[in-house]
């Protein structure tokens, strides 16, 4: 194992868990939950695979850190995304939706999706549906700022399409187009919602 310069030992063990967890992002990253095992992870850090207990007691507290750590983000991406677009609602929806389906397409997503059985799965999802709830605030925000009388139902059909188009990227459809498709089904969504101009 290559030797890891701390300014202390805590410094060191924080280094030595970031590895652990940067194994486990991306043996998820592939799409396969099942190879995520502690001995593959140390494996891949160069630790004895006893030393990863040092870390984590199991491997659902490894892989629940990792949905945890990876929420944060898909937060800030989105975020960022609706503080570039402006002001405009059809603008900030569009790159709401844009940028979801970019980090599916750049395997983002594949971090709270996979999962090879029903325990991985289900730590996963528990892990990843608090992410998704932090994800509709932006879009609620705007949904009420257009005059939407039920922001949050709306959102939750509006993330309905982002999954349906995950889906379909996952399926092996081409991005452009379904990018763009569901960008102009959010957009045109929104006609049903605004509240009407005096």
């Amino acid at each position: 194992m290559p030797k890891i310069h701390a300014a202390s030992v805590a410094d060191h063990r924080a280094q030595q868990r970031a590895a652990l967890l940067d194994a486990a992002r991306e043996l998820l990253a592939e799409g396969d939950a099942s190879r995520v095992t502690f001995a593959t992870v140390a494996r891949r850090t160069g630790l004895a695979r006893n030393s990863v207990y040092k870390y984590f007691t199991d491997r659902r507290e490894l892989l629940d850190e990792v949905v945890r750590q990876a929420a944060p983000r898909w937060t800030e991406r989105i975020q960022a995304s609706l503080a570039a677009a402006g002001d405009a609602p059809e603008d900030r929806v569009a790159a709401y939706v844009t940028a979801q389906l970019e980090m599916v397409r750049d395997g983002e997503h594949r971090i709270a999706r996979a999962g090879a059985d029903a325990q991985d799965a289900a730590v996963l999802r528990e892990s990843a549906d608090a992410a998704h709830r932090a994800l509709l605030d932006p879009l609620v925000d705007t949904l009420r700022d257009l005059g939407d009388d039920a922001p949050l139902r709306t959102a939750r059909l509006l993330q309905g399409l982002v999954h349906a188009a995950t889906a379909a990227l996952e399926a092996g459809d081409d991005y452009a187009a379904v990018a763009d498709r569901a960008v102009r089904m959010a957009v045109a969504a929104l006609g049903a919602v605004a509240r009407p101009r005096r």
